[in-house]
């Protein structure tokens, strides 16, 4: 079976810390090619990377040896260059969020299935087999019936001039990480959430986007998810479910190292667990994910589309500070 010939728009952090090297890596992909819009930063990462330059993303996508892009550009950008990337008959691996509206969204996922292409969101946390594991001790009654749901996501503030500070690029935590608590409490609770209210803070440079943000969502029996995100935190990377009998918490959720053995805490009334899980390259993971999503035209899950739902009614709705 010949792989899937990738080729990369943008030279973001993700895209050289962690995205190319797994391109590289997966028997089922060849990284081909990054394109910058700055042709001294594409040779750059294409000399790092051990692929082809390319000045400019129409370029790339006019490649005939480039069968599918993986879009690492502000959030605000991704719209536009996903539809490029369809209509020019690739399949497309986008960064979180796939677009910053659910009607684009829609739009995106119609058009690839139209044209039997994938269209894949780069939410690589749910592939890591520590969640599966997680969900097999719940259903199996570790915790009794599950009650109430929490995770949290934030990172230290960046430098003034960092893209997150930038509502023009799609800046601000709930775009960047409010979109992990969110996929979270759909991972473990289903599709069918609903928005109870929510609060955003705002800050960085000129107050212009928000950096912190809290959500309260619930299902149709009343299990109440709170979120929690930022971008001026101490870092936290976590969720729990909290059940009748007990509760499951999940440190290092949603960016662990690919070495990293995780560890699940059980705790009931008669003590606490630390249950050893095995160490898993969730990365890898998706890039595979992703090859065979595009062998098959597979159409965009329809998680997603439920996720850019209720990332738009939390800010809609949300009281800003």
């Amino acid at each position: 079976m010949e792989p899937l010939r990738i080729g990369v728009l943008g030279c973001a952090g993700i895209a050289r810390r962690r995205m190319l090297p797994a391109f590289r890596a997966c028997p089922g992909t060849e990284l081909v090619a990054v394109a910058s819009r700055d042709a001294r930063r594409a040779r750059e990462t294409a000399a790092e990377a051990g692929c082809e330059a390319v000045h400019g993303y129409a370029a790339l996508l006019a490649r005939t040896d480039v069968d599918a892009v993986y879009v690492p550009l502000p959030a605000a950008l991704h719209e536009r260059w996903v539809r490029a990337a369809l209509t020019a008959g690739k399949h497309v691996l986008g960064e979180k969020p796939l677009t910053t509206d659910p009607r684009a969204t829609a739009e995106l996922a119609a058009r690839a299935t139209a044209a039997g292409l994938a269209l894949r969101e780069n939410v690589m946390f749910v592939h890591h087999t520590q969640h599966a594991a997680v969900l097999r001790l719940v259903t199996d009654g570790a915790i009794g019936e599950v009650r109430a749901f929490r995770a949290a996501f934030a990172v230290p503030r960046r430098p003034d001039d960092d893209i997150r500070h930038d509502p023009r690029l799609g800046g601000g935590a709930l775009w960047d990480t409010g979109v992990y608590p969110v996929r979270a409490a759909l991972h473990v609770l289903g599709a069918d959430l609903d928005v109870l209210g929510a609060a955003l803070v705002r800050g960085g440079p000129g107050r212009s986007v928000d950096v912190a943000g809290t959500a309260l969502l619930r299902t149709p029996t009343g299990v109440g998810a709170h979120l929690t995100f930022g971008l001026d935190h101490g870092y936290r990377s976590m969720y729990e479910i909290w059940g009748s009998a007990g509760s499951l918490t999940v440190e290092q959720a949603f960016t662990p190292p690919a070495g990293l053995p995780p560890r699940v805490r059980l705790e009931r009334s008669e003590g606490v667990r630390e249950i050893a899980l095995p160490a898993d390259d969730q990365v890898l993971r998706t890039v595979a994910e992703f090859a065979d999503a595009a062998r098959s035209g597979a159409p965009l899950e329809p998680v997603a589309m439920r996720q850019a739902v209720l990332l738009h009614r939390i800010r809609a709705t949300a009281s800003v500070h």
